[in-house]
Protein backbone atom coordinates (compact mmCIF):
# COMPACT_ATOMS: atom_id res chain seq x y z
CA UNK A 1 0.00 0.00 0.00
CA UNK A 2 1.63 3.37 -1.15
CA UNK A 3 2.10 6.54 1.44
CA UNK A 4 0.38 8.62 -0.93
CA UNK A 5 -1.61 8.04 -4.33
CA UNK A 6 0.85 10.35 -6.45
CA UNK A 7 2.82 8.80 -8.31
CA UNK A 8 3.78 11.68 -11.39
CA UNK A 9 3.04 15.14 -11.28
CA UNK A 10 3.57 17.70 -14.54
CA UNK A 11 4.92 14.44 -15.83
CA UNK A 12 7.87 13.42 -12.81
CA UNK A 13 7.71 10.95 -10.36
CA UNK A 14 6.99 13.14 -7.39
CA UNK A 15 10.57 12.69 -5.71
CA UNK A 16 12.62 13.81 -8.35
CA UNK A 17 13.83 16.99 -7.65
CA UNK A 18 16.02 17.51 -10.37
CA UNK A 19 16.17 20.83 -12.37
CA UNK A 20 14.18 19.74 -15.31
CA UNK A 21 11.39 18.32 -12.91
CA UNK A 22 11.42 21.26 -10.74
CA UNK A 23 11.37 23.67 -14.18
CA UNK A 24 8.35 21.92 -15.06
CA UNK A 25 6.59 21.81 -11.50
CA UNK A 26 7.05 25.72 -11.71
CA UNK A 27 5.65 26.90 -15.02
CA UNK A 28 2.78 23.65 -14.74
CA UNK A 29 4.67 22.63 -17.93
CA UNK A 30 3.13 19.52 -19.41
CA UNK A 31 5.54 17.33 -21.03
CA UNK A 32 3.54 14.75 -22.95
CA UNK A 33 2.44 16.75 -25.86
CA UNK A 34 -0.44 18.92 -24.94
CA UNK A 35 -2.25 21.19 -27.22
CA UNK A 36 -0.51 24.07 -25.52
CA UNK A 37 2.45 23.89 -23.06
CA UNK A 38 0.79 24.49 -20.07
CA UNK A 39 -0.61 21.14 -18.49
CA UNK A 40 -4.58 22.14 -18.56
CA UNK A 41 -6.40 19.86 -16.83
CA UNK A 42 -9.49 20.54 -14.31
CA UNK A 43 -8.68 24.19 -14.50
CA UNK A 44 -6.42 26.29 -16.79
CA UNK A 45 -5.31 28.57 -14.42
CA UNK A 46 -4.80 26.31 -11.57
CA UNK A 47 -3.97 22.96 -13.30
CA UNK A 48 -4.68 19.29 -11.79
CA UNK A 49 -0.82 18.15 -12.84
CA UNK A 50 -1.38 14.14 -11.73
CA UNK A 51 -0.46 12.31 -14.82
CA UNK A 52 -0.59 9.18 -12.86
CA UNK A 53 -1.68 7.93 -9.20
CA UNK A 54 -0.97 4.45 -7.32
CA UNK A 55 -3.44 1.84 -6.83
CA UNK A 56 -3.42 0.18 -3.81
CA UNK A 57 -0.82 -2.30 -4.92
CA UNK A 58 1.49 0.32 -5.20
CA UNK A 59 1.48 0.02 -9.17
CA UNK A 60 0.85 3.34 -11.20
CA UNK A 61 -1.74 3.82 -13.47
CA UNK A 62 -1.74 6.62 -15.80
CA UNK A 63 -4.96 8.67 -14.81
CA UNK A 64 -4.65 11.33 -17.72
CA UNK A 65 -5.20 10.81 -21.26
CA UNK A 66 -2.41 13.55 -22.40
CA UNK A 67 0.44 11.29 -20.53
CA UNK A 68 -0.21 8.90 -23.05
CA UNK A 69 1.07 10.99 -25.80
CA UNK A 70 5.15 10.90 -25.07
CA UNK A 71 6.95 11.06 -27.74
CA UNK A 72 4.13 10.06 -29.69
CA UNK A 73 4.70 6.25 -29.28
CA UNK A 74 0.95 5.38 -29.62
CA UNK A 75 0.62 6.89 -33.00
CA UNK A 76 3.53 5.31 -34.37
CA UNK A 77 2.34 1.72 -32.97
CA UNK A 78 -0.82 2.33 -34.02
CA UNK A 79 0.14 3.50 -37.79
CA UNK A 80 2.17 0.24 -37.66
CA UNK A 81 -1.37 -1.44 -37.15
CA UNK A 82 -3.27 0.40 -39.59
CA UNK A 83 -0.49 0.77 -42.66
CA UNK A 84 2.07 -1.01 -44.07
CA UNK A 85 5.46 -0.53 -43.30
CA UNK A 86 6.35 2.03 -46.20
CA UNK A 87 3.40 4.44 -45.69
CA UNK A 88 3.64 7.71 -45.34
CA UNK A 89 0.98 9.15 -42.69
CA UNK A 90 -0.13 11.98 -40.09
CA UNK A 91 -2.32 12.60 -37.24
CA UNK A 92 -4.93 14.78 -36.32
CA UNK A 93 -5.89 14.60 -32.29
CA UNK A 94 -9.87 15.56 -31.18
CA UNK A 95 -11.84 14.44 -35.02
CA UNK A 96 -15.48 15.13 -34.46
CA UNK A 97 -16.99 11.63 -35.76
CA UNK A 98 -20.61 11.77 -36.92
CA UNK A 99 -23.17 9.09 -37.49
CA UNK A 100 -25.09 8.50 -40.42
CA UNK A 101 -28.03 10.66 -38.88
CA UNK A 102 -25.30 13.71 -39.20
CA UNK A 103 -25.30 13.14 -35.41
CA UNK A 104 -22.46 13.86 -32.95
CA UNK A 105 -21.18 10.56 -32.35
CA UNK A 106 -18.14 12.12 -30.03
CA UNK A 107 -14.57 13.08 -30.53
CA UNK A 108 -12.06 10.63 -31.91
CA UNK A 109 -8.94 10.72 -29.65
CA UNK A 110 -5.95 10.68 -32.90
CA UNK A 111 -7.01 9.96 -36.59
CA UNK A 112 -3.96 8.37 -38.26
CA UNK A 113 -3.97 8.94 -42.17
CA UNK A 114 -2.07 7.61 -44.88
CA UNK A 115 -1.18 9.74 -47.69
CA UNK A 116 0.72 9.19 -51.32
CA UNK A 117 3.54 11.01 -52.89
CA UNK A 118 0.88 13.78 -54.04
CA UNK A 119 -0.48 13.75 -50.85
CA UNK A 120 -3.51 12.43 -51.34
CA UNK A 121 -5.45 10.36 -48.56
CA UNK A 122 -5.05 6.72 -49.18
CA UNK A 123 -6.46 5.23 -45.60
CA UNK A 124 -7.19 6.11 -42.14
CA UNK A 125 -7.86 4.75 -38.92
CA UNK A 126 -9.21 5.03 -35.19
CA UNK A 127 -7.06 5.54 -32.08
CA UNK A 128 -8.66 5.97 -29.13
CA UNK A 129 -7.14 6.61 -25.51
CA UNK A 130 -8.49 5.83 -22.26
CA UNK A 131 -7.08 6.95 -19.14
CA UNK A 132 -8.26 5.98 -15.77
CA UNK A 133 -11.01 7.57 -13.75
CA UNK A 134 -10.03 8.66 -10.26
CA UNK A 135 -12.99 7.78 -7.11
CA UNK A 136 -12.01 10.34 -4.34
CA UNK A 137 -10.14 13.26 -3.71
CA UNK A 138 -6.71 13.93 -5.68
CA UNK A 139 -6.86 17.52 -5.67
CA UNK A 140 -5.80 17.74 -1.89
CA UNK A 141 -3.07 15.68 -1.94
CA UNK A 142 -2.05 17.52 -4.65
CA UNK A 143 -2.11 20.76 -3.03
CA UNK A 144 -0.14 19.87 -0.22
CA UNK A 145 2.45 18.61 -2.74
CA UNK A 146 2.48 21.09 -4.58
CA UNK A 147 3.05 23.68 -1.30
CA UNK A 148 6.52 22.42 -1.03
CA UNK A 149 7.59 19.15 -3.71
CA UNK A 150 11.23 19.25 -2.24
CA UNK A 151 9.47 19.12 1.53
CA UNK A 152 6.51 16.78 0.45
CA UNK A 153 8.70 14.53 -1.77
CA UNK A 154 7.84 11.64 0.79
CA UNK A 155 4.72 12.68 2.21
CA UNK A 156 2.35 10.58 3.91
CA UNK A 157 -1.33 11.52 2.79
CA UNK A 158 -4.09 10.30 5.42
CA UNK A 159 -6.64 12.73 4.04
CA UNK A 160 -10.73 11.76 4.06
CA UNK A 161 -11.80 10.46 0.73
CA UNK A 162 -8.98 8.99 -0.45
CA UNK A 163 -7.79 8.47 -4.18
CA UNK A 164 -7.84 5.40 -5.69
CA UNK A 165 -8.07 4.28 -9.34
CA UNK A 166 -11.12 3.30 -10.67
CA UNK A 167 -10.85 0.19 -13.41
CA UNK A 168 -14.37 -0.85 -13.64
CA UNK A 169 -16.48 2.71 -14.30
CA UNK A 170 -13.12 3.36 -16.47
CA UNK A 171 -14.39 -0.15 -18.55
CA UNK A 172 -17.69 -0.39 -17.97
CA UNK A 173 -19.04 3.22 -18.20
CA UNK A 174 -16.50 4.75 -20.56
CA UNK A 175 -14.01 2.46 -22.50
CA UNK A 176 -16.94 -0.24 -23.53
CA UNK A 177 -19.91 1.98 -24.85
CA UNK A 178 -16.91 4.35 -26.73
CA UNK A 179 -15.85 1.22 -28.46
CA UNK A 180 -19.16 -0.45 -29.26
CA UNK A 181 -20.79 3.18 -30.75
CA UNK A 182 -17.51 4.63 -32.39
CA UNK A 183 -16.67 0.96 -33.21
CA UNK A 184 -19.58 0.50 -34.99
CA UNK A 185 -18.98 3.41 -37.27
CA UNK A 186 -15.07 2.37 -37.81
CA UNK A 187 -16.49 -0.59 -38.65
CA UNK A 188 -19.30 0.33 -41.36
CA UNK A 189 -16.67 1.95 -42.67
CA UNK A 190 -14.09 -1.14 -43.23
CA UNK A 191 -11.72 0.86 -41.34
CA UNK A 192 -9.48 -0.14 -38.17
CA UNK A 193 -9.50 1.05 -34.66
CA UNK A 194 -7.14 0.91 -31.70
CA UNK A 195 -7.17 1.65 -28.05
CA UNK A 196 -4.55 2.78 -25.79
CA UNK A 197 -4.25 1.48 -22.32
CA UNK A 198 -1.93 1.80 -19.57
CA UNK A 199 -0.65 -2.04 -18.31
CA UNK A 200 -1.97 -1.86 -15.11
CA UNK A 201 -5.34 -1.17 -16.40
CA UNK A 202 -5.40 -3.65 -19.42
CA UNK A 203 -4.49 -5.95 -16.94
CA UNK A 204 -8.20 -5.48 -14.27
CA UNK A 205 -10.16 -6.65 -18.12
CA UNK A 206 -11.83 -9.93 -18.78
CA UNK A 207 -9.22 -12.07 -20.55
CA UNK A 208 -9.95 -10.82 -24.51
CA UNK A 209 -8.87 -13.21 -27.37
CA UNK A 210 -5.83 -12.50 -29.47
CA UNK A 211 -5.34 -12.49 -33.00
CA UNK A 212 -2.11 -11.82 -35.01
CA UNK A 213 -1.79 -9.02 -36.54
CA UNK A 214 -2.16 -10.66 -40.52
CA UNK A 215 -5.62 -11.92 -39.09
CA UNK A 216 -7.02 -8.32 -38.66
CA UNK A 217 -7.54 -7.11 -42.05
CA UNK A 218 -10.72 -6.38 -42.81
CA UNK A 219 -11.99 -7.34 -46.11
Amino acid sequence: MPTNPLAEVFGFPIDNQSNEAKRYRKGRICPFNNKVPNCTKDKALDPLGVCSIFNDDGVATITCPIRFRENWIIAEDAAAFFFSNDTSWTSLTEVRLKDGTGQSAGNIDVVLVSYDEHGRLIDFGSLEVQAVYISGNVRNPFAQYMGNPDGQSKMVWNGPNYPRADYLSSSRKRLAPQMLYKGGVFNEWRKKQAVALHKSFYATLPELPEVSPEKTALS
